[in-house]
Formats: structure tokens, C-alpha cells, sequence
């Protein structure tokens, strides 16, 4: 088995800002308070590839989120692609055919595959504009349960969606949860969030944590805090095993 995270390792912190150079100093300013990143698009689009191999160099765990959702083959030499770049986790769409080539693809690389159900920014309103009958919460389930079947290594849900894919999949999956805000922090546009301790009590294995950090005046102060309501929400656990990561 492997060997369970840290409650410091568990925090991934985004580094969602608008150039690799302000992402490099925000990294020298939370120094050892974190040691695992993410990465989206803006920084990927703007030299954040590089800056990717300098943090996997450094020792840090890294996380590109790129939401992956082609056609099999195109999807597959991208992930070939990104497993070449040393980091941990990618994100792709959870939809069949996408995780099915993404998992072949990564096999035997070290890197792993999670697939995002539903984003935290949508709720049952914008489902159903974009043409969906499930609400969020059945289409979650619905998802984790074709992502368990697909072999990928985690799911990115809500934290309100965490208990409910627990008990549907079991430990088949890591859950990586998004939308994490501490008490008394903004919400800002994502409309399914939870703090860090009940995240994690609930069953979530990593969290991300954007705004929270990088928009603190401490973010070293800040990501140290967010570890403190995770060691807390540890301790509500009850029952052992491996648990989901949430995006």
C-alpha cells in the first residue's frame, strides 16, 4: 500500500496567477509552509511547462491541471507528452473514452490521472442550461462510478459531493477536492465549497487551495493554517484507508 500523505502534502496550492515570474515568488514566499503546486492554464499558456520541471527539480509535487477532453488518440499523446514533464498528477475530463486513453497512455509512468466530474463553479441551474437532465450531485455519482471503472487514480469533486462518492466507489479512487475556503474567507465564484477540516472529515484526500493562499499578505501564514485544519480534520476521521482528492 501506498504510503498516506502528510496532512502538508495534502494542501496543493494554485498558483493561479498571471505570470511565471509572480508565481516563482510566491513559491519563495510560502517556502516550506507547502511543497505541492498547481498549475492551470494561464501559467501553462505563459512559460508555466518550464516552471513546472524547475519545481519537480526542486523536490516539490506537482499538479497541471489541464482538464484534457479530445478524441482518444489526441488525448493519449498528451498525456505521453506531460508524462515526460516528471509531475504527479493531470486532470482530464470524466468522460469514458477520455479517462479510458489517458490511464493506457500514463501507464507504467508514475504519473496519475484524475478525472474532473463536475466543476465547482456549476450548480443544477447551469446543468441545466448546458443541456444536462442530472442535477450535480446524481451527475458526480454518475461519473465517479465510470472513473472507478476506468481505473483512474482520483476524482476532483466538490466538497459537498465527498461522502457521497466515498460511499458510492469505496477507495477505488483518491478524491481531490477544489473549493476549499477557510472560515470567514470569500467565496468568490465557486458555489460548492467547504473548509478545509470538514473536507477532509468527510473523506477528501488533497485539497486545493488557491485565493486563500495567494491573495493572503502572509501566504506562508496561510498555507500553514489551512495544514492546522487539516491535521484537525484527520483527527474526525473515523475508520482508516485510503480517501478521494477533490478538485
Amino acid at each position: 500500500m501506498a504510503k498516506a500523505p502528510t496532512p502538508r502534502e495534502r494542501l496543493i496550492v494554485g498558483l493561479d496567477v498571471a505570470s511565471v515570474n509572480e508565481a516563482r515568488s510566491l513559491v519563495d514566499r510560502i517556502g516550506d509552509a507547502a511543497c505541492h503546486y498547481k498549475i492551470g492554464h494561464a501559467l501553462q499558456f505563459c512559460g508555466g511547462l518550464d516552471l513546472a520541471r524547475d519545481l519537480v527539480r526542486s523536490g516539490r509535487r506537482v499538479f497541471l491541471d489541464v482538464k484534457l477532453h479530445d478524441i482518444p488518440n489526441t488525448v493519449a499523446n498528451g498525456i505521453a507528452r506531460i508524462a515526460d514533464l516528471g509531475v504527479g498528477f493531470v486532470t482530464v475530463h470524466a468522460y469514458p473514452q477520455t479517462m479510458a486513453a489517458a490511464v493506457e497512455a500514463a501507464r507504467g509512468t508514475g504519473l496519475e490521472i484524475l478525472a474532473v466530474s463536475v466543476l465547482t463553479s456549476m450548480g443544477d441551474d447551469d446543468l441545466k442550461n448546458a443541456g444536462y437532465a442530472l442535477s450535480s450531485a446524481d451527475l458526480v455519482l454518475h461519473r465517479a462510478k465510470q472513473a472507478a471503472e476506468a481505473g483512474v487514480a482520483g476524482i476532483v469533486c466538490a466538497p459537498p459531493e465527498v461522502s457521497a462518492v466515498r460511499a458510492a466507489i469505496g477507495h477505488a479512487c483518491q478524491l481531490v477536492t477544489p473549493g476549499i475556503r477557510p472560515a470567514g474567507t470569500d467565496a468568490g465564484d465557486q458555489k460548492r465549497i467547504a473548509t478545509p477540516e470538514s473536507a477532509i472529515a468527510a473523506g477528501a484526500d488533497y485539497l486545493v487551495a488557491a485565493r486563500p493562499v495567494i491573495r493572503a499578505g502572509d501566504p506562508a501564514a496561510a498555507a500553514d493554517a489551512i495544514v492546522a485544519e487539516i491535521e484537525a480534520g484527520l483527527a474526525h476521521r473515523s475508520g482508516g484507508g485510503p480517501r478521494a482528492v477533490l478538485l
